[in-house]
């Protein structure tokens, strides 16, 4: 297709991420970018820096900074990335606790809800709670029979939160299936939900979940 179907304006060009990221790397390393191409080439040529950038940029929080970027740019794949660096997946992602909306989630049923993420970060920590009643901490596998939907969000984010590993699969899984993905890595909870829609029937999950557990 050769037609140019629609361009940003200036301005919208201007007030976007990736602008500032650009402005961000001609400032603290002399370069003169002015397009996405220049800057695409640049991450290619100066990898280590590149990818320092956009941790920073980011605002990625650890609580131990890495102590190289890359240890070797000619092992794609094998290189490891972000030597040293410890962080938690879900504290990067709840830092936000306003009233912007965070989730919306539209069932078969056509139910339609949202979640704020300062409600995100409420029910996230409340389930962490009651997980860490549980018993459950770092290194530990927590799993989820369950649709796709603000809660199984939830159960992931509390789960990781406390360093455990989520695992989960459909609950339109048959047992075997089931149990040959959650058998191995022996869940210490297990979240799930008594059924799910599916073209319009409601199919229950009840029966099923017995023989699992």
């Amino acid at each position: 297709m050769s037609e140019l179907l629609w361009q940003p304006t200036r301005d919208q060009v201007e007030s976007s991420n990736i602008y500032r990221f650009m402005q961000r790397i001609n400032e603290r390393h002399d370069c003169s970018h002015d397009s996405y191409e220049s800057l695409y080439q640049w991450s290619i040529d100066q990898l280590p820096e590149f990818w320092e950038e956009v941790w920073d940029f980011c605002e990625v929080r650890s609580s131990n900074r890495y102590r190289e970027v890359i240890d070797d740019i000619t092992r794609m794949p094998g290189a490891k990335w972000f030597a040293g660096a410890r962080l938690n997946f879900a504290e990067n992602l709840l830092r936000r606790r306003d009233e912007q909306t965070a989730l919306i989630f539209r069932g078969e049923d056509k139910i339609r809800r949202t979640l704020s993420y300062g409600e995100l970060y409420d029910e996230v920590a409340r389930i962490a709670q009651a997980l860490k009643h549980c018993g459950v901490g770092v290194g530990d596998r927590v799993a989820g029979f369950v649709p796709n939907m603000p809660e199984a969000v939830i159960a992931m984010l509390a789960t990781t939160s406390l360093g455990a590993v989520w695992s989960s699969c459909s609950p339109d899984f048959g047992i075997k299936g089931v149990l040959d993905r959650f058998a191995q890595i022996q869940p210490k909870v297990l979240f799930t939900a008594d059924g799910y829609y599916f073209k319009g029937r409601e199919i229950d999950s009840l029966e099923r979940i017995n023989e699992i557990v």
